[in-house]
């Protein structure tokens, strides 16, 4: 599981199985199996500066929701389905800090 690629993943009840942005880098043994995730939604909210577009064939049209972000264990991650390319994870790296207020 690398930073930057897309994975199906249980979101649990209310989030339901969704593609996710894995954000996070990786992790030794010694550290928590937690993986940090930006979902991908194809609610339509166009204008925000927080929501980063993304076209991928065999996907509906959607956006990486920053406001969304999220941490599960790595055991709720059922499948790779891909991975974006280094300007959108840049814009979505952007939005991120944004949201957080980090920069």
């Amino acid at each position: 599981m690398k930073r930057g690629e897309i994975w199906q993943a249980d979101l649990g009840y209310s989030g339901k199985i969704r593609p996710v942005l894995v954000l996070s880098i990786g992790y030794t043994d010694e550290e928590r199996a937690i993986v940090t995730y930006v979902p991908r939604t194809t609610s339509d909210w166009e204008g925000s500066r927080f929501d980063i577009p993304h076209k991928a064939r065999g996907m509906k049209d959607g956006a990486f929701a920053a406001q969304l972000i999220g941490s599960i264990p790595r055991a709720k991650y059922i499948r790779r389905i891909g991975q974006i390319d280094a300007t959108t994870l840049t814009a979505v790296e952007a939005a991120v800090t944004r949201w957080l207020g980090l920069a």
